[in-house]
């Protein structure tokens, strides 16, 4: 049923939301891609583990004409209120500038389809936008083909943005079901650094399918840190596709908390294209009832003298499921490469699963690399332990998953984000005690 309304609305898109005639052109030959390719099944090695289909038999809107006025009070808790931010809000894939707060001073932080429209841009767009190595990939065509709206962050040479950038989607879907496609442009010359937070968001009442993609362009001796939030409800799906690709001595951080939401994917591919690059991917997933969450890495070392570091941390309740693939490639020409991978879960159900999968393809002689992956059950010794000091059951599991989690939270350098995480963690455990840690 996604599929057929996909292929009926893209000329109906097309005209809807004109470009200039070379964007129309990548739109139209992602569109071919997304054709040839359609849908990946489990027969697709990368999606074997979970299944879409639930989501393709569902009537989803491509083209949404409501109108939809949304208060600050509405939104507010959603936010990271205590620290000064620069704020991008989109409603239902559209720009709200009464919520934004943007800037074109010490950075660009706007939205991308106002950049899209002028000549001024014209180099950078056709330098950075869909130059991401994923032809290939149907979520990445598709969300190309539709190509409109999302942030667009350009930071000059030698720049240090003041200040954190929150980019907020939040998507209202009361009469329909929305599908929403969000495409983040953000690029660093040499020297520049910045700090990202992302959220996706449904405070409607209907499903909603957000299908988003982020390419990163880190320049030489650049810092990238950016952390992914997701806590959604259960009538909401992602499938987040990031890209970075990374220039000599550039360093880039990415954080993903997913605590919530029906199924959500993230990829996440790392392109390390000049000499002493670091890569850094930390994670923490903590899902309960049906929920599952799937996390795909690819970190791609392509030059010598680099390093990669990858922890991801499950835990998992109830009937939730849990995907982990990582992959490591070490190119022939990457030598003296440190790579670093570790995938650990806890199942605090029976019922609970988890499908874990790292991978290391190297094809270099003077490397050091590793990878590893644990999947158990609570500690019994240690819980017994903390029972034995007058804890309660409830409190004594949430002390023993906040330091299952501590290794991934204490590289957040954002104190008030990390403040946020805690309480988000603590209400999934429901316990009240996030403050204390």
């Amino acid at each position: 049923m996604l599929l057929e309304n996909i292929i009926s609305n893209h000329i109906v898109f097309d005209e809807k939301f004109p470009l200039r005639s070379e964007m129309e052109e990548i739109r139209n030959q992602n569109f071919k891609i997304f054709e040839q390719n359609g849908f990946p099944s489990k027969r697709n090695e990368e999606w074997k583990y979970n299944s879409i289909q639930p989501l393709l038999n569902e009537k989803y809107s491509l083209i949404n004409n409501q109108e939809i006025s949304i208060n600050y009070d509405d939104i507010r808790k959603y936010f990271i209120n205590d620290i000064d931010t620069y704020k991008l809000v989109f409603i239902n894939g559209k720009f709200n500038s009464f919520l934004s707060e943007t800037t074109h001073e010490e950075a660009d932080v706007c939205i991308l389809s106002s950049v899209l429209e002028k000549e001024k841009y014209e180099t950078i767009i056709s330098k950075y936008l869909n130059k991401s190595p994923n032809a290939n990939d149907a979520f990445f065509a598709l969300n190309t083909a539709f190509l409109k709206e999302g942030a667009y962050i350009f930071v000059p040479k030698n720049k240090a943005v003041s200040k954190p950038i929150q980019i907020m989607y939040f998507s209202v879907g009361n009469e329909i079901q929305p599908l929403i496609q969000t495409r983040n442009l953000i690029v660093l010359e040499e020297g520049a650094e910045i700090q990202i937070i992302e959220r996706h968001q449904n405070i409607g009442t209907t499903n909603v399918f957000t299908n988003s993609v982020t390419e990163i362009f880190a320049g030489k001796n650049s810092t990238v840190d950016y952390y992914k939030v997701q806590n959604d409800i259960l009538t909401s799906n992602l499938i987040d596709t990031t890209t970075v690709s990374q220039e000599k001595d550039s360093t880039v951080s990415i954080h993903t908390f997913s605590i919530g939401g029906n199924l959500t994917r993230n990829n996440l591919n790392f392109y390390q294209n000049g000499e002493n690059c670091n890569s850094i991917l930390k994670g923490i997933t903590l899902i309960n009832e049906n929920q599952e969450v799937d996390h795909h890495t690819l970190i791609s070392h392509l030059s010598p003298n680099c390093e990669s570091h990858e922890l991801y941390r499950g835990i998992f309740m109830d009937k939730s499921h849990g995907i982990f693939n990582g992959k490591v490639l070490v190119d022939k020409k990457a030598q003296k490469i440190n790579a670093y991978q570790q995938n650990n879960n806890i199942l605090l159900s029976d019922d609970a699963t988890i499908d874990t999968k790292p991978q290391l393809e190297i094809f270099a002689d003077d490397v050091k690399c590793s990878h590893g992956c644990t999947v158990g059950q609570m500690d019994d010794e240690a819980l017994f332990y903390l029972r034995s000091r007058g804890i309660p059951l409830k409190e004594a599991e949430a002390l023993l998953t906040y330091a299952f989690s501590a290794d991934v939270l204490e590289t957040v350098k954002i104190p008030s984000l990390k403040s946020k995480i805690n309480k988000l963690i603590a209400h999934k455990l429901q316990v009240d005690f996030a403050e204390n840690f």
